[in-house]
């Protein structure tokens, strides 16, 4: 009997990905539960296993973008065999001895394996930071970073002919996320009414906070305490206070959100991701912490899902984390509100008409002013800024 292998439903409002790479050829015995390929959609990487044993056929070659729910292939569960292995030689010498642990294609995740194919390097010398000393896939592109980076001496001279004046240009196609990336940004641009309105915050009392009790913290909860757990929490009360802000348009509806699922937006080698902490006013100021480290080391490792970056109702962005001064956030849709964080800077202000230095960071808010009048932005963002400016409130609730 031949068993179709049909593209899964990956998440919340995807309608298509791309075959990133198939681990099994065309023709070859698979066992079940073998990872017969990797699809990539706009959210993330999916690999999907063989619900039976049998010979596998391949109808869609890696690269295609195909909808969910087409047929990509098939097992014939009524063909005989063993998987796919590598056919001994006779005599074959045994391998040189080593004194580093290398990894093999056969353990590498697909988008390592691919990474380190398609740019030739030996996993013998990566160094892993995964789990149990795994190479992740920031680890495969930090080597071949490095590898473009290092010259090669070659013992060829170039051509005496060699046209100097000529321009070069690499062709590199758009990975799914990228594209999915370009086409919500444009969709952001025209169909919201986008206005972005300013303030900035006093960072002494949340950077003393830090410093008087971060060990404590680490020691008790197992994370270290950042910044981003206070704007979270500061963000929901500005939430709970505006609620506008927590809502989004449907049709000729307006729909008020009175959950706080908070994205954080965390870049990754393949662009930038936003997770989702889920029900975020339930959580302390350790849990969201903790719910942030475990995102970022999926991110790391590429094993965000597409469920984590689903049902989101107000983003966070840290541009501040690359050196960014100020910048204008654009919308997630369908949400009606993003904040941007900032580079924290030493800046000479007036505080009782005396000039102190003290750490300034810039807030941007941008919002769909078709849902959220000026007034009520601005509000919004001087009631986050009175929350990190007294850290207190936050726990008071007012």
């Amino acid at each position: 009997m031949k068993v179709e292998i049909k593209v899964p439903a990956v998440g919340e409002s995807i309608t298509e990905a791309t075959i990133a790479e198939w681990m099994k050829k065309d023709g070859d015995f698979v066992n079940k539960n073998d990872v017969l390929l990797s699809l990539e959609t706009d959210k993330a990487t999916v690999e999907i296993v063989a619900e039976h044993a049998g010979k596998l056929t391949i109808d869609s070659k890696a690269g295609t973008v195909v909808k969910i729910g087409a047929n990509i292939g098939s097992i014939d569960t009524e063909a005989k065999g063993t998987a796919a292995s590598p056919t001994p030689t006779t005599e074959a010498p045994p391998p040189p001895p080593s004194s580093a642990p290398s990894q093999t294609n056969e353990i590498l995740s697909p988008a390592v394996r691919r990474v380190v194919t398609e740019n030739n390097l030996d996993p013998a010398n990566i160094q892993g930071t995964g789990k149990d000393g795994r190479i992740t896939k920031f680890d495969a592109e930090n080597a071949t970073a490095k590898q473009s980076a290092t010259p090669v001496a070659s013992p060829t001279p170039p051509p005496a002919t060699q046209n100097i004046g000529e321009d070069i240009v690499r062709r590199v196609p758009m990975t799914t996320i990228r594209k999915r990336i370009a086409q919500r940004l444009v969709e952001a641009q025209h169909t919201a009414a986008i206005l972005t309105t300013f303030n900035e915050v006093d960072m002494t009392s949340v950077m003393a906070a830090r410093e008087k009790y971060k060990e404590r913290f680490k020691e008790k909860h197992g994370v270290g305490l950042g910044f981003m757990g206070f704007f979270v929490k500061a963000s929901i009360e500005a939430l709970k206070a505006f609620p506008a802000v927590n809502a989004s348009i449907e049709g000729e509806e307006l729909l008020y959100k009175e959950n706080y699922h908070i994205g954080v937006a965390v870049g990754t080698p393949r662009g930038l991701v936003v997770p989702v902490i889920r029900n975020a006013d339930h959580l302390s100021l350790a849990g969201v912490e903790l719910a942030i480290r475990d995102f970022a080391v999926k991110a790391k490792d590429g094993k965000i899902s597409p469920n984590d970056m689903s049902g989101g109702t107000f983003t966070i962005s840290n541009g501040g984390v690359y050196g960014s001064l100020l910048s204008t956030p654009i919308l997630n849709p369908p949400q009606s509100g993003i904040l941007g964080m900032h580079k924290i800077q030493d800046r000479v202000m007036v505080i009782d008409k005396k000039m102190e230095v003290r750490p300034m960071m810039y807030l941007a808010l941008s919002y769909d002013h078709r849902i959220i009048d000026g007034k009520e932005a601005v509000s919004f963002l001087i009631r986050i800024k009175e929350c990190l400016e007294d850290p207190s409130r936050i726990l008071l609730e007012i």
